[in-house]
């Protein structure tokens, strides 16, 4: 047997090698952590036999294997830190090129390990906020036996804790301004429940718990059907069904009035609040609807330049249809704003316009909405800071993607110093490096904060969350000469309704207490440490060689070495 300790940006990849070319320093006895308060420490364990299979197992429940005798090992944490510890198996998930890679941590108990594969183990400790600071002892323990023989220590492994003197701020506090776009339709799909159901919401509330724990600040609020015209799925020859649908039900009445059902949308706002999730409401399906005439997606407003779509049910007729007259539509777009106006919610409300390119039909677009709905406030992803330039007036947040944010930093700075709003970047499919892929270098996520303290953002966007195909945990890859597995989600669908958080939600959470530490940093006048700490992971010299067209790698843009960063804790 083998085992040894990694840092918490381990990836294991099963290939034909096993314990000395898959796991390098695999065989470490010790780790150093550290962390604040309202923090955490994260490390991995390794495990592995070159002789026969076993049965790996992080609980302490009896277990026999269910084919006969197999030798059981069972892993155990011991600490004297104040500290609550999480110990998960990590999951192996198919990426692109038929490799399997850790990413997902499982809620499973034990595990089935096949001799020569690498068995790694999330080994994490929180600490509270009331936790003494200090340095601490811990030991990895693993304890073997078969049938009912007695259990045997095999190997013990030590780590220390060192937990700070600074607090970090609750999630909710935050000021990394995170927005992972949510996908409810896709989630209720996943567990075979209706859309907005007592159980969908049920388990909307696991979701958004995640969401909060990550400092999550807007959510996500379809107000029409088929924003993104189903991701184009018609497209692929094995569609997944990525359709999400408006969270308003709209009814004609017999007298020909239309009303208006906002309790779904209101209890979902609620649902966000108890999560600290209450910065913003992000409304899609309002502006630049994506379209594609050729498979029934195109505008069906009448004299109308955007592709609204809202159903309604029509009590008369006993039949479902569209809204096509653009006084009906008027009336729909005016109640929205009414109803948030009458919450109280109008100054957190967001429109969202997802990358628009034709800017002078989006112009148009924007001036028929605000003279729907003048108290709307608008926020757009975009390529280029030349659409910020053009000053469309309603836009208050801009968010361009990371090659825009790098390669025009200079305009984008002038631009920040005279906007009101917020500034974040974001990335999707593209650009290759840093990404949350799969593929990616697990280091890159926690990189992604790094970069909005360098490149001076308020924070990050990215559209996916749960955006899963039909059977992520089965197939994650879906469309990958687009999309590479992992660009769709940092959680999968687990049992009972709960997410399985992945390596990657992990490693982007660490970057985010790290943004969170630096702000605490310069608060108490100690900038230059987090200059420092810029100086030592960045490599670039101006922003714009994060571009692809700048030829650099990616270790010649940033560190790949956890200690470069862990040192700002230090």
């Amino acid at each position: 047997m083998h085992y040894g300790l990694q840092n918490m940006f381990y990836k294991y990849v099963w290939s034909a090698n096993w314990w000395s070319q898959g796991a390098k320093d695999a065989a470490a006895s010790h780790i150093d952590l550290r962390c604040q308060k309202r923090d955490s420490a994260a490390f991995q364990a390794l495990v592995s036999s070159d002789r026969d299979d076993f049965l790996l197992t992080v609980g302490g429940d009896a277990l026999l294997g269910k084919s006969g005798p197999i030798k059981i090992v069972r892993c155990e944490v011991e600490t004297d830190a104040p500290c609550e510890v999480e110990v998960k198996l990590i999951g192996l998930i198919e990426d692109d090129d038929r490799t399997l890679k850790s990413d997902v941590l499982l809620e499973d108990r034990h595990v089935y390990v096949q001799k020569r594969k690498i068995q790694p183990i999330w080994i994490e400790l929180h600490a509270g906020e009331s936790a003494a600071a200090g340095t601490y002892g811990g030991k990895v323990k693993f304890y073997a036996h078969a049938m009912f023989e007695d259990e045997l220590l095999e190997q013990e492994l030590t780590f220390s804790l060192t937990i700070g003197d600074r607090v970090l701020p609750k999630p909710q506090d935050y000021s990394f301004y995170l927005d992972l776009w949510q996908h409810n339709c896709n989630i209720a799909r996943k567990y075979n429940v209706a859309y907005w159901s007592e159980e969908h919401f049920a388990i909307l509330d696991s979701y958004l718990h995640s969401l909060g724990r990550l400092g999550q600040k807007a959510l996500t609020l379809i107000v029409s059907e088929e924003p993104w015209c189903g991701q184009r799925t018609f497209i692929d020859a094995e569609p997944s069904d990525l359709n999400e649908y408006s969270i308003v039900p709209v009814v004609k009445r017999r007298s020909g009035e239309f009303a208006y059902d906002f309790s779904r949308l209101d209890r979902y706002v609620e649902l966000g609040e108890k999560h600290g999730i209450r910065e913003e409401l992000e409304i899609f399906g309002l502006i630049n609807v994506w379209e594609h005439e050729e498979e029934g997606f195109g505008s069906i407003v009448q004299d109308y330049p955007d592709a609204i779509r809202v159903r309604y049910y029509d009590e008369a007729a006993g039949s479902y249809k569209f809204i096509r007259d653009k006084n009906d539509l008027a009336a729909y777009v005016q109640a929205l704003e009414r109803h948030f106006i009458e919450k109280g919610w109008i100054d957190r409300v967001r429109v969202v316009a997802d990358e628009p390119e034709d800017f002078e039909l989006f112009a148009k677009r924007m001036a028929c909405l605000r003279e729907m709905a003048p108290s709307f406030q608008y926020k757009a992803a975009i390529h280029q800071s030349e659409f910020i330039r053009k000053g469309i007036q309603g836009i208050v947040d801009y968010v361009p993607i990371l090659d825009c944010a790098a390669g025009e930093f200079e305009q984008l700075m002038q631009v920040r110093s005279e906007a009101k709003g917020r500034m974040l970047y974001y990335v999707c499919c593209v650009p290759d490096k840093p990404n949350t892929f799969i593929s990616s270098p697990a280091i890159e996520s926690r990189v992604i904060p790094w970069l909005a303290e360098r490149l001076r953002m308020d924070g990050f966007l990215r559209w996916n969350y749960t955006v899963w195909p039909d059977d992520p945990l089965e197939k994650l890859s879906y469309r990958p000469s687009l999309w590479k597995a992992g660009d769709t989600n940092f959680v999968y669908p687990g049992k009972m309704g709960r997410p399985l958080l992945s390596l990657r939600y992990k490693w982007l959470q660490r970057g985010i207490r790290d943004f969170e530490y630096m702000q605490l940093l310069k608060r108490s006048g100690l900038e230059g440490l987090v200059e420092q700490a810029l100086e030592r992971v960045f490599k670039f010299d101006h922003p714009a060689e994060l571009c692809p067209g700048s030829g650099k790698t990616a270790e010649q843009l940033y560190s790949f070495n956890p200690q470069d960063y862990d040192r700002l804790h230090m």
